[in-house]
């Protein structure tokens, strides 16, 4: 056992040593220049990595947006928006995807090939939308022409009405079927597109129209440049007086009142306000985006609506979703974050970082301790650790001829091995480095009294 503890003293020692022997080499083949170029290259790889790593976490995110109405006002509207985030040097930018129509928007949604989508609530599979933000409220219209004597739904019986852009007010019609059995009274439904209305009211092929619109003087003109009105006769407006039960089963729709004279202000027409149905277009997100983005999209689309309000009448109905947590479609908890205004705090958001960066810090500054040694500016006598100068003792102890020189030596060895022990942060505090200083010590103890004991017997010697 005291051999292989030997054994593995000295195999410390030797590497210990292999290792000083490899940094001096290391310095005396390598100038100080030549290290310092070496080393400015890796400051400079290691900023350029970081650097490029900082432009990318400071990049723009670009989200990419379904748009789609049949005027392209919807389409005018987002550019608005997305050219404002642009010019603002916004972290979110918006990419605009004219999909034709609402209902083409939607299934561009749901097939996932746009990030958001200006939609209809009650158009396509929404199953994965979460609202951001109502961009306007489509009103239901049923819309017949001056003169006509049909004032209610049920007066609707054995006509046909038509219904503008077809497939995108199937839901519509069916929530009218469903309440008023329009069925049985034989009431046919004809999709029409919204630029054959005019003609199809003028050859009468339909007693009526349904048309969903938000109350815009743009689109108000739009439902009224589809009758010839005089002075006297005016388009008449039928209410859905059964609104309020449509509306009881939670789904897109809620009851809204057209307000007297929206048509048509002296004489007012209507002439009193008239219950109908409203649905809301909504900004939607998938429900699996970053919700500090969407949190950050929504203020800033809140923010474009301020400022653009004046040029895009559009842009004045943008507003806040439904909160309820049993809306129709929920709103994005990223949204919701800023709408309740919950969004994370500078701590919240970067308090790990904050906690991490002293650590960073604390291995930059080992690693550019590294570097200067690295460089070895420092003296070779600064250098010299207590292990190396333990080992030039040696050839001292084997050459010493006086008993008061080895006592000097065994001081000399108290002192190196006190200021070692008095650096508890040097490099040399790993275990191997201690055992080989243990072994070491014991050494020179040992050859300071072997040399104690020849220098007696030769004193004795000599006075024999």
């Amino acid at each position: 056992m005291k051999s292989i503890a030997k054994y593995q003293y000295g195999k410390a020692i030797a590497s210990n040593l292999s290792r000083s022997d490899f940094m001096d080499r290391f310095h005396k083949t390598l100038p100080v220049w030549v290290r310092a170029v070496l080393l400015v290259g890796l400051i400079c790889l290691v900023a350029g990595a970081g650097l490029v790593a900082y432009r990318y976490y400071q990049r723009p995110t670009t989200l990419t947006v379904a748009v789609g109405s049949f005027d392209g006002e919807a389409r005018q509207a987002a550019q608005l928006v997305a050219g404002h985030l642009a010019t603002t040097n916004s972290p979110i930018r918006l990419k605009i995807e004219n999909a034709g129509n609402v209902l083409d928007a939607a299934k561009a949604f749901a097939s996932g090939k746009a990030d958001l989508a200006v939609v209809r609530a009650d158009v396509g599979d929404l199953s994965q939308a979460r609202a951001v933000a109502v961009m306007a409220e489509g009103v239901v219209m049923i819309v017949a022409p001056p003169g006509s004597n049909i004032t209610t739904i049920a007066k609707l019986r054995d006509h046909t009405v038509g219904v503008a852009g077809g497939e995108i007010n199937r839901s519509v019609v069916e929530a009218l079927k469903k309440e008023y059995d329009l069925t049985h009274s034989n009431v046919t439904f004809k999709d029409i597109a919204p630029t054959d209305l005019r003609r199809a009211i003028q050859a009468r092929e339909v007693a009526a129209v349904i048309v969903v619109v938000p109350l815009t003087d743009k689109y108000l003109s739009l439902v009224k440049g589809l009758f010839r009105e005089g002075a006297t006769s005016a388009p008449v407006l039928i209410p859905i007086d059964s609104a309020g039960a449509i509306t009881d089963t939670k789904g897109p729709y809620e009851s809204f009142d057209i307000p007297k004279g929206t048509l048509r202000g002296s004489p007012p027409v209507p002439d009193d306000d008239v219950t109908t149905l409203r649905v809301p277009y909504l900004l939607v997100a998938n429900r699996h985006l970053d919700q500090q983005v969407v949190a950050e999209l929504t203020k800033r689309v809140m923010a474009a609506r301020r400022d653009l309000a004046s040029q895009e009448p559009l842009i004045v109905g943008i507003a806040t979703p439904t909160l309820d947590a049993d809306a129709y479609i929920a709103v994005h908890p990223g949204a919701a974050a800023f709408y309740n205004g919950t969004l994370q705090s500078f701590m919240d958001r970067w308090g790990n970082v904050i906690y991490l960066t002293p650590i960073v810090f604390g291995a930059l500054a080992s690693v550019f301790a590294a570097a200067w040694r690295f460089l070895g500016i420092r003296s070779r006598d600064a250098a010299q650790s207590t292990l190396e100068q333990l080992c030039t003792l040696r050839e001292r102890i084997r050459d010493l001829e006086d008993e008061a020189e080895l006592r000097k030596i065994e001081d000399d060895i108290d002192v190196m091995l006190r200021a070692h022990l008095a650096k508890p942060g040097s490099d040399e505090e790993s275990g191997t480095e201690a055992l080989a200083l243990i072994a070491l010590a014991q050494r020179l103890d040992n050859l300071v009294h072997h040399r104690r004991v020849v220098l007696s017997a030769r004193a004795a010697n000599g006075s024999g």
